[in-house]
């Protein structure tokens, strides 16, 4: 009985297909039709083969048909000290030749009493090695890492198990303010389980932490557009090693919102093979449309930012997220609400300002409120602190409103009259600046008074709080 190790299913299909010419051959002489001489006349082939073949055949089935290689086929015959040196030579010196291998080869066997081999005997041996232990010798452990290493490939079972973040230079030149072309930036931040975008930030600087910490923003809270329903706080945080994604900032923010920082291995970014193609869909979907894309010789008007992210904006909500997706059969929406779970969100989206919103800039308080970017910020509690150094807080996707603090304390947000339908009650007005005044001519030279008053706004602020939500747009693209 043939053992499992020579079974017909082990051998080729060119194998197994010459075992069945043999048989056919052979068979009207297996079912007494022609003699093995009437075949060999008809076929031409050697009576000894014909008989040689039906032996086989009756002993072992259509296995014994095979053609079996013999067992040192391939091998190449040298002294085993003979194929140590070899391998000793190739894998010390890159770019020695083989011709440069079998003279030194020479010189060791006539040392050492041995045959020295040809050149074709070096040649085999070397082209026998696997290819990756060449590149392991030859381009060290990180080359060898990238193209060899099996990699676990993450496949989250749900929703926000494993959000992806990355950055990539977009192919396409864009009119700066400045009217200048360049290319811009995006950063993404997908859910892994259904592959939909969670956020999205575009902007002509280089990835930075701040950049992450926006988008990451964006991604959490809900979105006012009804078509992009992606939001919480995902479970698990993937990355690179970017100085970007292992800010201390971003550290503290997953701590207090407990994601769980993933970060690939340092200077191998493999097995975030899913947000690389999202970018290569970008480049053959949207982009390649679009003029000024790189590549493309067209003298078309350039877009301007503003019209150049209205367009990603719709690609990624509509044309992506509302699209059937290639690997899971439905689109990534749908992915992502199949599984009818509610996201974990933050408690309020103030407290998720104050982690995610770290742009700060130190600016003096004037009569008229607070000056900056060429806008005017006010709120009847900043009366209190004028001609005082405070700190503001900004996201620089949306600079109606800004967050002041005092002292390291928080004061007030801040709204710019001129670009939001805000303004202040006289009365609020009035009550705030008699309030400083009688402080200020009661303990003029005492610290604590202001510290009190920082306590007491901080009270009113807490009141406000719950009366009334912020109806403040706080991204364009909501």
């Amino acid at each position: 009985m043939n053992n499992r190790k020579d079974q017909l299913a082990n051998y080729s299909d060119e194998q197994r297909h010459a075992a069945m010419a043999k048989y056919k051959m052979i068979k009207s002489n297996l079912d007494y039709q022609k003699s093995l001489a009437e075949v060999s006349e008809d076929e031409g082939i050697p009576l000894r083969t014909l008989q040689r073949w039906k032996k086989h055949y009756l002993e072992e089935g259509l296995i014994g048909l095979v053609h079996k290689k013999r067992s040192d086929s391939g091998k190449i015959r040298l002294e085993p000290e003979v194929v140590s040196e070899i391998e000793r030579l190739f894998f010390s010196y890159r770019k020695m030749s083989i011709a440069t291998i079998q003279r030194k080869l020479g010189d060791f066997c006539s040392e050492n009493r041995l045959v020295p081999p040809s050149y074709s005997q070096v040649y085999k041996t070397i082209q026998s090695l696997p290819s990756s232990v060449g590149v392991l010798a030859h381009e060290g452990e990180k080359v060898y890492s990238e193209m060899f290493d099996l990699i676990k490939i993450r496949e989250p079972k749900r929703p926000n198990e494993v959000w992806q973040a990355d950055h990539t230079l977009l192919d396409i030149e864009i009119i700066d303010t400045k009217g200048v072309l360049k290319r811009p930036w995006l950063t993404i931040i997908m859910d892994d389980y259904s592959r939909a975008i969670a956020g999205y930030s575009v902007s002509f600087d280089a990835p930075s932490a701040i950049h992450t910490a926006l988008t990451l923003h964006q991604a959490i809270w809900t979105k006012q557009d009804s078509k992009w329903p992606i939001c919480g706080i995902p479970e698990h945080f993937y990355t690179d090693h970017g100085s970007d994604f292992t800010s201390d900032h971003l550290e503290q923010v997953a701590i207090d919102l407990r994601i769980n920082l993933l970060f690939s291995k340092v200077g191998v970014p493999r097995g975030r093979g899913k947000i690389e193609r999202f970018f290569l869909t970008v480049n053959q979907l949207f982009l390649e449309s679009l003029p000024g894309y790189i590549g493309n010789s067209d003298k078309e008007e350039r877009l301007n930012f503003q019209e150049f992210r209205n367009k990603l904006h719709h690609f990624l909500i509509y044309d992506y997220n509302l699209k059937e997706h290639s690997s899971i059969k439905m689109c990534p929406t749908d992915k992502w609400n199949s599984k009818s779970f509610l996201p974990n969100l933050p408690e309020n989206l103030e407290k998720l300002d104050l982690l995610l919103l770290e742009i700060s800039k130190s600016r003096k308080v004037h009569s008229d409120g607070i000056h900056f970017q060429g806008l005017r910020y006010t709120n009847p509690n900043l009366s209190a602190f004028v001609g005082e150094s405070v700190l503001i807080r900004y996201n620089p996707s949306d600079i109606a409103e800004i967050r002041v603090f005092y002292r390291n304390q928080f004061l007030c947000n801040a709204i710019s009259p001129e670009i939001s339908n805000y303004s202040i009650d006289m009365d609020d007005l009035i009550a705030a600046r008699n309030k400083r005044k009688k402080i200020l001519k009661e303990k003029v030279h005492s610290p604590s008074s202001i510290d009190l008053l920082i306590t007491e706004q901080e009270e009113k602020n807490s009141n406000s709080n719950r009366k009334k939500k912020s109806i403040l747009k706080r991204y364009l693209n909501e």
